[in-house]
């Protein structure tokens, strides 16, 4: 399976740089099976669409501050250090993620990252596409809270190239039952 076979045009027009407000007027593209169509409705409409024996499933995982910007030292006397922006995506243990590099290009195993909060990391491994194993210079709770004093809420791409990350989007990029801490991306459909 090749990944272009998923690209598709999206009119410009089309992107939703912000959420719905109120938050029940956003669209919902309802699937009837029996009738083999689809029906434009807002998610305010949804208990009147729901039945007897429809089963809903819920994420209620908060979205963490998983978007970091680390710095990556000069190798070289007069270089000037590589800022990298890094993006959890799956925690290993206590004080190891995955992540994704960019530029990936610029990391070698054993590089050490700080991040804004003075604490580090360094790169355990390294995976073809920018993805990155990172050892953290503390773990568990400590971990954590370093992570969300130093990152940010991550923004899908097509958000994030077209806009700045701001305080709003703390509480637009959760859903309105998230309760524990867990997930790093932003739910875009919750």
């Amino acid at each position: 399976m090749r990944v272009d076979d998923f690209d598709f045009d999206l009119p410009e027009h089309l992107i939703a740089l912000r959420p719905a407000r109120p938050r029940d007027s956003a669209r919902l593209l309802v699937v009837d099976p029996t009738r083999d169509g689809f029906t434009d409705r807002t998610v305010s409409e949804l208990p009147g669409l729901l039945r007897p024996g429809d089963v809903l499933v819920f994420n209620d995982t908060k979205v963490i501050h998983a978007a970091l910007k680390a710095q990556r030292a000069a190798r070289q006397a007069g270089s000037p250090a590589v800022e990298i922006d890094v993006n959890l995506h799956k925690r290993v243990d206590e004080a190891r993620w995955r992540a994704f590099a960019r530029p990936g290009k610029r990391l070698r195993v054993d590089d050490p990252l700080t991040f804004g909060d003075g604490f580090g990391a360094v790169v355990e491994d390294k995976s073809e596409g920018g993805e990155v194993l990172l050892r953290f210079d503390r773990s568990g709770a400590a971990l954590d809270e370093a992570i969300a004093a130093a990152g940010a809420a991550p923004l899908p791409p097509y958000i994030a190239d077209r806009r700045a990350p701001d305080a709003a989007d703390e509480d637009d990029y959760q859903t309105v039952y998230a309760v524990r801490a867990g997930s790093v991306a932003a739910p875009t459909a919750g």
